[in-house]
């Protein structure tokens, strides 16, 4: 069976993905692809892997069977996809020991372990650490902030340090990494690559997010459009959604206030310089697909 993880990260999608792949349920199960609710599992797991980290032992032999019954309640199913930004933590300890996720790799190798027989996939958005970083440090406690930000080596903290390290603690896991800051144009194979799709499928929702960002005449003529033109590739798509952002985007949707003591203009074009550079580091990793815009 292939098993596929959505993993976050926290702060990106903000359950988009899931709702999206939900509303897909019914015709994705007729190609033999579960879409199981999230009460259905995110306890679940939660429970397995925090009793793997405290007790430091390899998985039951049973746990597979009892997972994926529980989970799939008699659905008979090819693929399962499953999504928690909270697979490797809480959003309090999406920062620790001077990375992004520093349980990450021991609990996918928890997963890999497990689901040794499977297939297993992990789907994960990164973002820029000039807005990742205060979106989650702004979650904890006015002390807490303090504290975690003397401990924070800004010009180290990578997301290559972390998927090298999951490739390094899981290798038989595929790892498909994307940028939170694409996810407007590339929505819709983000939804197929998670079902185990063809390009081209067509799906439920696949403009669903550009709804959410364009105002209603921008949508409006963006589906006057694609109607005009239904000869488009998926890249002559984006092109037009990035077009039609340029011009009809909403402003307060697309635009972060970054309130942290320190946060200055300065160092969010360097952290945003270091990310770049992060980024296309990030695609040469063996053992990583990248969806890029």
């Amino acid at each position: 069976m292939q098993v596929v993880f959505h993993t976050g990260a926290h702060g990106t999608d903000d359950e988009r993905l899931i709702k999206c792949l939900l509303v897909n349920k019914e015709p994705f199960s007729k190609n033999g692809i579960a879409v199981p609710g999230p009460a259905q599992y995110r306890g679940l797991f939660k429970k397995v892997l925090s009793a793997l980290d405290e007790a430091e032992t390899d998985p039951d032999p049973d746990a597979r069977d009892i997972l994926l019954d529980t989970i799939l309640d008699g659905e008979v199913a090819d693929r399962v996809v499953l999504s928690d930004s909270n697979m490797y933590g809480t959003r309090w300890s999406a920062i620790g020991k001077g990375m992004f996720y520093p349980r990450a790799p021991q609990r996918l190798a928890y997963l890999q372990s497990i689901f040794s027989y499977d297939q297993v996939e992990v789907f994960m958005a990164i973002r820029n650490p000039a807005s990742f970083i205060p979106n989650v440090l702004t979650a904890l406690p006015e002390k807490g902030v303090a504290e975690a930000m003397d401990e924070l080596d800004l010009e180290v903290l990578h997301w290559t340090q972390m998927v090298q390290a999951i490739r390094d603690a899981a290798p038989q896991i595929q790892l498909t990494i994307w940028c939170n800051e694409d996810t407007p144009l590339i929505w819709s194979q983000i939804i197929r690559d998670l079902a185990g799709l063809e390009h081209g499928t067509k799906i439920v929702g696949g403009f669903s997010l550009l709804s959410e960002i364009m105002s209603k005449e921008g949508m409006l003529r963006f589906r006057a459009y694609l109607a005009e033109h239904p000869e488009l590739t998926e890249m002559q798509k984006r092109r037009v959604i990035a077009a039609f952002l340029d011009k009809y985007a909403l402003e307060d949707a697309v635009e972060e206030e970054l309130d942290l003591p320190g946060w200055t203009h300065e160092l969010v074009d360097r952290l945003t310089e270091l990310y770049d550079e992060d980024v296309f580091a990030l695609q040469r990793i063996p053992g990583v697909q990248f969806i890029a815009p």
